[in-house]
């Protein structure tokens, strides 16, 4: 007699590996703005903006039911169609990710969030990232047409004050101290040329490499691109001006991007997810220097436990109102 399967094996939650749902079902709390719905044709709407019950509503009034006088109406939902879901809204955009599931987002409460594509961790004199050097190409398509969508782009970068320099815990220090290296001595430290002071407010390795720092300053003067220092692994591990951001503009569903994947990527990622935001991992413009099996347990994780994996395809492929 052959063992039986834990109804909870790995992986715990599977969200790429899970059958669809057989039924629509509402995850959050029902009485609150802050929810999801999933339907049995793999569309998860993130959008906030129909709750099952409205759609109930909806499809009772479309199909001209009286749940009064009909038993069978009050689960209209579980046994009717699969393609009983709410209409795309105008400002709404439908994205395909991994797994056989769509994402259904508003985008005036999204944003990209495109870590680290600095001088330092990407231009060839300072270090040897071709991996992330091939994020480039997919940020400089996926950007403008997020900009067209109303998306808002952030560029979360390592920006450092004087003051700041006090406090970064040594755990932080001794990981950036390069003793003896060309590429600096640390937080502050003097790199070769004109690259100025490692990862200082203002400084040429700070800036964005190559095509992208032009990319970001031509969404700057539109008003659509915003500039966001960050003094940890992590933009959003504390009050952070990303956080602050992204509650002053009600800012809701994330997509992230940029290196390195397992560390800044993956650090601010991840306490998105535990803060409450819809987190999107953009597969082809995220990267890491570390070894095999590090980006690929990312990709997993964000798939699989904290949200969604897609590409920069599918997003300029999505479906928008019309």
């Amino acid at each position: 007699m052959s063992e039986s399967v834990p109804i909870h094996d790995t992986p715990i939650l599977g969200m790429t590996s899970r059958p669809l749902v057989p039924q629509p079902v509402e995850y959050g709390d029902p009485k609150s703005n802050n929810f999801w719905v999933e339907y049995p044709n793999g569309l998860v709407d993130l959008s906030r903006s129909t709750h099952l019950k409205e759609l109930k509503d909806s499809a009772e009034k479309q199909l001209d039911i009286d749940p009064s006088k009909d038993p069978g109406a009050q689960n209209i939902l579980d046994a009717g169609s699969k393609t009983i879901t709410p209409t795309l809204l105008p400002g709404q955009l439908e994205i395909s990710v991994n797994g056989g599931r769509t994402v259904r987002l508003d985008t005036e409460k999204t944003a990209v969030v495109i870590i680290d594509m600095q001088n330092f961790f990407l231009h060839k004199d300072l270090r040897n990232h071709p991996k992330g050097l091939a994020c480039v190409d997919p940020l400089m398509r996926v950007v403008p047409f997020l900009r067209e969508k109303d998306v808002k782009i952030l560029w979360v970068n390592w920006g450092l004050t004087t003051a700041e320099l006090s406090t970064i815990p040594p755990s932080l220090v001794r990981g950036f101290a390069k003793h003896g290296s060309p590429r600096g001595g640390g937080f502050g430290s003097e790199l070769p040329g004109d690259f100025g002071k490692l990862l200082m407010r203002g400084e040429k390795n700070s800036e964005l490499y190559g095509p992208l720092q032009g990319l970001y300053e031509d969404g700057r003067d539109k008003g659509t691109d915003f500039w966001i220092h960050k003094n940890r692994i992590s933009g959003l591990w504390d009050q952070t001006l990303l956080d602050n951001f992204l509650k002053e503009n009600g800012l809701m569903t994330l997509f992230f991007a940029g290196v390195n994947a397992d560390q800044c990527v993956l650090g601010t990622l991840i306490d998105a997810y535990f803060k409450g935001y819809d987190c999107i991992l953009i597969e082809d413009a995220t990267a890491t220097t570390s070894p095999d099996g590090a980006l690929e347990s990312v990709i997993y994780n964000a798939g699989n436990s904290y949200g969604f994996v897609t590409s920069t395809e599918n997003v300029i492929g999505s479906k928008a109102w019309n």
